[in-house]
């Protein structure tokens, strides 16, 4: 008699693609090789974002000469925000993304898809996220609710919880014995909402849901 195993838990890297505003019509074709290069498009939303939430995205640009224009082309219309999963997603869509400069890229990689689809080093089509650390904030940017892998075990997890978990718990216990609730649990559950230190601060401004 054969026992039927279930299959292994395997970590499937993960990283953002955005198609930018100037190519959204493009979008089906884009997702086509996407999936054709062996990427699963794990979610996907059309949005368009405000110049405040376009220069919190790109924060690691501000104060560069061109972050002024970046942030007015990006949120010159709408985009599609993708989560891409496959084995080494990351440095795979860069690869098939090519070059920053669109120009550079059309003259050193013109198979990529900012040379076939971008304008120049500004308009360059399509964005990817250049590390795990990034794809893990522009993820949490995007798509707030998702759990970006892998998650923490062994001394990484508790680092994490010591780091970000028991200062907020240990406030939030000290506040219950003082208050003394009727319902404890309740009470806790509540004030943890209220007071979580890692609530999405996406902006002033609440993103604009575009339709499919």
């Amino acid at each position: 008699m054969e026992i039927s195993m279930p299959p292994p838990q395997i970590y499937v890297e993960k990283t953002l693609a955005i198609i930018k505003p100037d190519i959204v019509d493009k979008e089906e074709e884009i997702q086509d090789i996407i999936l054709r290069s062996g990427f699963t498009i794990v979610q996907r939303r059309k949005l368009h974002l405000s110049p405040e939430q376009c220069s919190n995205f790109y924060v690691e640009q501000y104060g560069k000469m061109f972050f002024p224009n970046l942030t007015a082309y990006m949120s010159s219309g709408p985009l599609v925000a993708m989560i891409l999963a496959r084995h080494k997603a990351i440095s795979y869509w860069l690869e098939l993304l090519g070059p920053n400069n669109s120009l550079v890229a059309k003259e050193t990689h013109p198979d990529s898809l900012r040379a076939i689809y971008g304008t120049d080093d500004l308009r360059n089509a399509l964005h990817g996220s250049n590390d795990f650390a990034a794809a893990e904030r522009e993820i949490h940017f995007m798509f707030p609710e998702v759990i970006v892998e892998p998650i923490p075990i062994g001394q990484a997890a508790k680092d994490y919880l010591n780091l970000h978990i028991m200062p907020t718990l240990l406030e939030g216990l000290t506040e219950l014995c003082k208050q003394k609730p009727a319902d404890p649990l309740i009470w806790l559950a509540d004030w943890l909402l209220k007071n979580n230190p890692n609530k999405p601060k996406l902006f002033h401004h609440p993103i604009v849901e575009e339709p499919y």
